[in-house]
């Protein structure tokens, strides 16, 4: 069987599959089933100074988008960093470290952005033997409204500044974890290498408001009439996580920089597009919360069929498909499919045909007796059908060879050469 051992920035565990910081990482006895159920490592709750204590509502937290069969697709946080004293967290993490030497345990840590406060947290934790620490830069919510949390992820020169602070009065391997909340992803990965950061982790949750209360007219979860936005996460911010990991590392100045995946992780499947993205391994949250700890059970057992299956190690699956990542104007224009109808598995339900006809490109066509098919003529491959079909494969895209006439454009498919010399680039034209 395939290896699932994990030595991520020196860091072991037995898998890759790490819980997130957030409320299943809050005390020592859901750390202690998470390890029991078989997870690789944990991020601890996010940690914060002793002062002035940290206070939660007393009410909702959280606000969930569903899909149409009530499968939840995200979950909005309104939850901040833990409430529980310093003191408590650091004895619980010491105590479960002691008893599984062989997981990984990170603590997540935020704190006021200066150097005393830093060097202040850092000296309380040495003794925990933790891992390594985590530098939460994302909290959208409540701790950023306080100069931490996203106020300082959303600014590369304090990523680096306080990066550099932790390498230097630290010996434990540091990871940065980013928010999604910012225009280029790249810029504060950029910040986290230059200060020193062993690994970057995102992505943290994204700056939401789920939903309504279309009856008290404030946003949900709502306390005493109030709602306020939070941070979103789960199946749905997936695509945005995807792309920002394969962002950095696309990237020649981050691309060497080890990277733990988090954003919408539910099945195995999940993991492993993380990690052909660039993902050294991975982090999870609202699967854990919606499906409870074993729901590991079934990512490692995935995990392992599958690179049985295909005859491969993790270490061949981490950054395989980042060549295959480019820019929009590196696609080969003259790459042309178009879409086949399989009449044996048609049920008939006409959804290809209302997409096409309505919001796409006219290119199905309804004969006598219901049968749909396709008007290559009229085709531009988009896709949309494929999407919408409720029968897998039903509907498949057929490529046309070099040479094969396209009945759309009146000409044969050409050789690929490159955009600057496709017949669609206005500057080609304008050169002719």
């Amino acid at each position: 069987m395939a290896d699932l051992r994990s030595n991520f920035i020196g860091i072991k565990s037995p898998n890759p599959f790490w819980l997130a910081s957030a409320p299943p990482t809050d005390k020592e006895v859901n750390v202690r089933r998470a390890f029991q159920a078989g997870w690789g490592g944990v991020v601890w709750k996010t940690l914060g100074l002793e002062g002035p204590p940290v206070v939660n509502v007393n009410g909702p937290r959280y606000g969930v988008v569903y899909g149409a069969d009530r499968r939840v697709l995200g979950i909005n946080n309104i939850e901040l960093i833990t409430d529980r004293p310093l003191e408590v967290n650091l004895r619980e993490i010491k105590s479960v470290k002691r008893d599984y030497p062989d997981r990984a345990l990170i603590i997540s840590l935020m704190v006021p952005c200066d150097e005393p406060s830093w060097i202040s947290i850092l000296r309380a934790i040495e003794d925990t033997e933790a891992d390594g620490v985590e530098l939460n830069f994302g909290c959208p919510h409540g701790m950023a409204e306080r100069g931490m949390g996203a106020a300082v992820g959303q600014v590369p020169e304090y990523i680096e500044m306080v990066t550099r602070w932790v390498k230097q009065h630290s010996r434990m391997p540091c990871i940065v974890k980013l928010t999604p909340n910012i225009t280029d992803v790249k810029k504060p990965a950029e910040a986290a290498l230059r200060g020193g950061a062993d690994a970057v982790s995102l992505i943290n949750t994204v700056n939401s408001i789920t939903s309504v209360d279309l009856d008290l007219f404030a946003p949900q979860p709502t306390i005493d009439g109030k709602g306020s936005h939070g941070g979103y996460c789960g199946p749905a911010v997936k695509p945005i996580a995807l792309n920002m990991v394969a962002e950095i590392a696309r990237n020649p100045a981050t691309a060497n920089l080890p990277i733990s995946g988090i954003g919408g992780v539910t099945t195995w499947r999940d993991a492993a597009e993380f990690m052909a993205l660039g993902a050294g391994n991975v982090q999870v949250c609202t699967a854990a919360m919606t499906y409870g700890f074993k729901v590991v059970q079934e990512m490692i057992t995935g995990l392992h069929d599958y690179l049985d299956s295909h005859e491969m190690e993790m270490s061949d699956l981490i950054r395989r498909a980042v060549p295959n990542v480019t820019d929009w104007q590196h696609l080969n224009l003259n790459y042309t499919t178009k879409a086949v109808i399989n009449q044996d598995d048609c049920i008939k339900c006409g959804r290809c045909y209302a997409a096409c006809e309505d919001t796409s490109h006219q290119a199905i066509n309804i004969e006598p007796g219901r049968v749909f098919k396709v008007n290559e003529a009229e085709c531009v491959a988009c896709n949309l059908c494929v999407d919408v079909c409720p029968v897998e494969n039903c509907i498949t895209m057929r490529e046309l060879e070099v040479g094969e006439m396209d009945l759309r454009t009146g000409r044969p498919v050409q050789p690929y050469s490159n955009w600057t010399e496709h017949p669609n680039n206005p500057m080609a034209r304008a050169a002719e």
